[in-house]
Formats: C-alpha cells, structure tokens, sequence
C-alpha cells in the first residue's frame, strides 16, 4: 500500500483546520483507520450525549493514491464519491462539513486563500461505488390501513468492503400517488459489532413504531 500521501495529509489536516477555523480548534476532533483496505479519517465533536458525533468521513485509495468523500444519492439508487485532488480541496470540504453539521455559514475570511471550494473545482471528480446487494429488501414495518411501509436492505461496497444499510419509507397519500424516501447508513466492520450490541442491549426501552399518533 502506497500511504506515503495518506501520511502527509493526516500530519497536517488538524493544524491546518484549527488554524482557519477557531470554532472548530474548539471542538472538531478527528481520528485515523490506517489498517482498513481504503484507509480513512472520522471527524467529529464530543458531545454530552454521546462520546463521538462524527459529521464527516475521508477515504483514502492507496490504488489510485487519491482521498474521496461518499456521497449517497438515494434518488439515483447508488454511492457515489467525490475525489479531493489536493491537501486544499480536502481542508476546503471537511471544514464545509464541520459547518453545515454545526449549522453554521462560515465567511470568507476563515476560507484558505485558495477560493476554490468543494462546490466549484475543476479538479474535483465525481464517480460511483459498486454496491452488492447482499440481501433482499426486507419489509420491517407495514400499516395496511394508512398505507405505510418501511423496508430495509443490506449491501457491501465494493471498493472498501464497508456495510451499507438502506432504509426505504414508501406512504401512498388518497390520491394513491406514492411517496418515497431512501436513507443510506455506511459502516465498517468493527463499527457493527458495536451498533448491534447498542440497540441489542436497550431494546426493552425502545416504543413501536406508530404512524398513527
């Protein structure tokens, strides 16, 4: 593996993003997955309900020796991935992330004095991950009577090994037109066995799910 890149940018992202962002010297908080097959960043903030609150992962293929961002696009059915040519493009959207997480516009003047942002780059590359489907789309929820139903899907990317859940909402109105929402959650390995013991452990303090209130 090629990581020589990798290396650089994880020496000189957390001092780059404090020195441009005092709100987040203040919280933003980041960690490293040097062993995984595509090798990754997970930024986050610590919160008082829960110890990490992650708002934005990196990938790194040691193949093509070139950091991306996935970027789920439920309409179109598949994961895509935004390719960050250089160390300014990376600093550029992961400080974008930290906002739009915090909610918060961030100005000019916290902006690197390159201009280019993630929205604009010529340099910037969108393509697509190949997600297997491992499972049919289970139904975990139905309400005959107001026409509800939800259903999930488990599938593996490709390209890094990585877990995606898809959680399909399907209303029919009275008009009988359909309403369809798609959410992707993706995951690693290592992090499922934690999030199945999470909900293994409180599911006696869960409620049913209950469209009608």
């Amino acid at each position: 593996m090629h990581l020589e890149w990798f290396d650089r940018v994880c020496g000189e992202l957390q001092d780059s993003l404090n020195s441009i962002c005092e709100k987040y010297d203040e919280t933003g908080r980041m960690s490293i997955e040097r062993g995984a097959r595509h090798p990754r960043i997970d930024f986050f903030v610590e919160t008082d309900e829960v110890d990490r609150d992650y708002f934005c992962s990196l990938f790194f293929d040691p193949h093509n020796e070139e950091f991306y961002i996935p970027s789920y696009e439920p309409e179109l059915g598949h994961v895509s991935k935004v390719v960050l040519a250089d160390i300014e493009d990376i600093i550029d959207a992961v400080h974008e992330s930290f906002h739009n997480y915090m909610d918060d516009d961030f100005t000019e003047d916290e902006r690197i004095d390159d201009e280019t942002t993630i929205g604009d780059s010529d340099e910037i590359v969108v393509g697509e991950f190949d997600v297997e489907w491992e499972t049919p789309e289970v139904t975990a929820y139905i309400e005959e009577d107001e026409e509800v139903e939800v259903s999930y899907q488990f599938g593996i990317v490709q390209e890094t090994g990585d877990g995606v859940l898809k959680r399909t909402n399907r209303i029919w109105t009275e008009d009988e037109d359909l309403i369809k929402d798609e959410q992707h959650f993706i995951f690693s390995r290592d992090e499922a066995s934690t999030i199945i013991a999470m909900i293994a452990s409180h599911m006696d303090a869960l409620s049913p799910m209950d469209y009608q209130e």
